[in-house]
């Protein structure tokens, strides 16, 4: 049967993590504009401050004559400043009016304006210079006894400028992508953990009884979640006592019918006799009939009160644990048995046992369990063939097999999940009259399931007929001895 898909909320990680995440993406984007602006402001202060001294420095090797300004610099100095691996870079003299006086003459200078203003410190500027973008730095200075002024340029490209920024930037973002997976799987991992009694929780109720009704433990639950538990508890609280009521409610009223419906069938039982003394008048031939299926009507009613009797009291009965032991099942089988051989000699039906020459223990309650092998012999016998075949056999190390199967029609894959539901008797039962209840099959699987085992039925096509098996723990070594 194909489970619809459940419908729930988000999960209670998806709903922490998600406005973190977001919080998280917001910070690293404020952090990446952060360290753009950081390091290209860093970049820009180093690296001018780097031409600046350049320029002062060579301002300072500036001398006057009678021939007018001469730049006294070594070669060495002016290669450190025209060379480099990886930036483009130069430097030029020039006077008030733009000329070149020393250096390269290509080098950009810039507008007058700027040049009035480096006379007291150097100035920064932004340029061309050979196709590429070049930074600039101007520092002017002035004879201190002739009326003339000079300027020194000094630009190089910005190369160094963007991989320093580069570094910069990395430097911070991919700390803070490290940071943030870190955090988030810290996070998740709490998280995961803090719900893990949440899980326990499910663990336990999965692996419980279907009639385990015992409040759930909060020893280990988190206190945010301890409302919801007692709530559970509550509800399993009240669920008990509504199915124990309703087991009451069908032990007595069962109980109830029984002295009523023993009282009729006694009663039409004596009138069969009474009418069965007197003479056979004409007018009277139709009376046998009808006490005859008065009869087989009270019999009916009276095995349909004996089985909700069974049922209720084996949903109790089985309760404890510590009623149950380790038994031969041979011995069981044939007394179970003994009653559905006599039914099928009677009705031409032939009855087999098929067990092992030694034991085969189980653990088990021997009334219930014997309850159980009477209602699935009474079902081969009243809906199956003309043979049936009891077996029993030891199932791998821990389990005992029994199987009951027989030779009839047997149900469709359709009416197969219906088998073990109440009162339900195939298709048209009620234009049957085999005195069936439709109970015998559902205690069966209340016993067995409140036994500690398994009930499972197979039919056409997989079996030809209908075969039903019964998986029960083993018997331990000890209890067999």
């Amino acid at each position: 049967m194909v489970q619809p898909p459940t419908v729930c909320g988000p999960s209670v990680r998806s709903q922490l993590l998600r406005p973190l995440l977001w919080s998280w993406l917001f910070g690293l984007c404020a952090a990446v504009a952060g360290a753009f602006l950081l390091a290209r402001t860093s970049a820009e202060l180093a690296f001018d401050r780097s031409l600046q001294d350049a320029a002062s420095a060579l301002a300072a090797r500036v001398t006057w004559s009678d021939r007018g300004p001469l730049l006294d610099s070594s070669r060495q100095a002016m290669e450190l400043l025209t060379w480099d691996a990886e930036d483009r870079g130069g430097f030029v003299m020039v006077d008030s009016e733009g000329n070149a006086l020393a250096g390269d003459a290509t080098v950009p200078v810039p507008p007058p304006a700027l040049r009035e203003e480096s006379l007291q410190q150097p100035r920064v500027f932004d340029s061309e210079f050979h196709d590429e973008t070049v930074r600039g730095a101007v520092f002017s200075v002035s004879s201190p006894m002739l009326d003339r002024r000079v300027s020194i340029v000094v630009v190089e490209s910005r190369n160094k400028r963007s991989a320093l920024m580069r570094r910069l930037q990395l430097s911070i973002v991919l700390p803070a992508l490290a940071l943030g997976a870190v955090t988030f799987s810290l996070i998740g991992w709490g998280i995961r953990r803090g719900l893990q009694p949440l899980r326990d929780v499910a663990a336990e109720v999965a692996q419980r009884d279907a009639h385990d009704w015992r409040p759930l433990s909060l020893s280990k639950v988190p206190r945010e979640a301890v409302p919801l538990i007692d709530r559970i508890n509550l509800l399993l609280t009240d669920m008990e006592q509504a199915i124990a009521l309703q087991r009451r409610f069908v032990a007595d009223a069962a109980h109830q019918l029984r002295t009523p419906v023993a009282g009729i069938r006694v009663l039409a039982q004596a009138l069969a006799q009474e009418l069965k003394a007197q003479s056979e008048a004409p007018e009277r031939a139709s009376w046998p009939p009808m006490l005859a299926q008065l009869d087989k009507s009270t019999e009916r009613l009276s095995r349909l009160i004996g089985q909700l009797l069974s049922l209720a009291r084996s949903e109790t009965a089985l309760a404890v644990d510590a009623e149950q032991q380790a038994l031969d099942l041979v011995p069981l089988l044939r007394e179970a048995a003994e009653p559905a051989l006599l039914r099928c000699l009677r009705d031409g039906k032939t009855l087999e046992l098929d067990a092992p020459p030694g034991p085969v223990w189980a653990f088990a309650h021997p009334l219930w369990l014997g309850e159980v092998l009477v209602n699935l012999l009474d079902n081969a016998v009243r809906y199956g063939g003309t043979q049936i075949v009891v077996r029993v056999r030891a199932h791998g190390a821990d389990r005992a097999l029994i199987q009951v199967e027989d030779d009839g029609a047997g149900v469709s894959d359709q009416q197969r999940p219906h088998l073990f539901e109440p009162f339900w008797r195939g298709e048209r039962a009620d234009l049957r009259n085999d005195g069936g209840t439709g109970l015998g099959l559902t205690i069966a699987r209340e016993i067995v399931q409140r036994l500690g085992g398994q009930i499972s039925a197979e039919s056409r096509p997989t079996f030809e007929g209908m075969r039903f098996t019964i998986l029960l723990q083993a018997g331990g070594a000890g209890l067999r001895a």
